[in-house]
């Protein structure tokens, strides 16, 4: 049973920022390459799915991780709450579209797990309802493997103190404030239940397309796991161009 509560929200003292920002920055120029070929070969495909709670870099992981990413070949989704016509159909009905083609990356900021994680907190849903529905994400999951998909999937873990902290930041910094909205707060409240959820959803929807928890609470740490988890997955891939 995963216990986040046991997992670091940052890195080990003797981790040395600047070596490993300066490592980073290789990272991205080798997926810089690997995403090329990638989308010049047209064999497989990428799914990377962002999910933590509020605050913890999702957009962050984004701009700074895929900064060297040709836009041609990438693809970047957000998922909040279910629009109306979206509550209509069933949950997945909305993530489909957005699964990427041969050649493509596609960025899921915030994901299919939403529609776990909110009803489960707040129970708007039958129990039953969401217990089926790890079933039917996993089963998704095992369809993109299957069709070529290489799918990885992040958990920024981020402590209830930085939350705090970057949750007062950006109410006071005039370019964040955007983000802020009067729901932030009170979702805050919740952040022990969502870690339980993401807890039970990391050890459900594990180990054939495993998480990786990613210790978040340090930005330039943060982008280092993602990149280089990201990067060592396409290597495996032994991508070439085509002749």
């Amino acid at each position: 049973m995963t216990d986040l509560k046991n997992e670091p929200t940052g890195p080990d003292d003797k981790i040395d920022r600047k070596a490993t920002e300066k490592e980073t920055d290789d990272l991205r120029e080798k997926l810089s390459i690997l995403q090329s070929k990638l989308y010049a070969s047209r064999v497989h495909s990428v799914l990377i799915v962002l999910q933590g709670m509020d605050t913890a870099g999702k957009d962050g992981t984004i701009s700074h991780v895929f900064t060297a990413i040709n836009p041609q070949g990438c693809n970047v989704r957000g998922f909040k709450s279910p629009t109306e016509e979206e509550a209509s159909h069933d949950f997945l009905w909305r993530i489909y579209p957005h699964t990427p083609a041969k050649g493509m990356m596609e960025i899921f900021n915030r994901s299919h797990y939403e529609d776990i994680l909110f009803p489960s907190v707040h129970k708007t849903i039958d129990k039953d309802i969401l217990e089926r529905r790890y079933e039917l994400i996993n089963r998704f999951e095992e369809e993109l493997i299957d069709s070529g998909t290489v799918v990885l999937k992040f958990f920024l873990h981020l402590s209830k103190e930085e939350q705090k902290k970057r949750l007062a930041e950006r109410l006071a910094d005039p370019h964040k404030r955007w983000k802020s909205n009067p729901n932030d707060m009170k979702e805050e409240k919740f952040f022990d239940d969502y870690q339980r959820v993401f807890e039970k959803i990391i050890d459900r929807c594990s180990p054939k397309i495993p998480w990786t928890i990613v210790p978040s609470d340090h930005k330039w740490y943060r982008n280092y796991i993602v990149a280089k988890e990201l990067v060592q997955a396409l290597e495996k891939l032994k991508l070439e161009y085509p002749l």
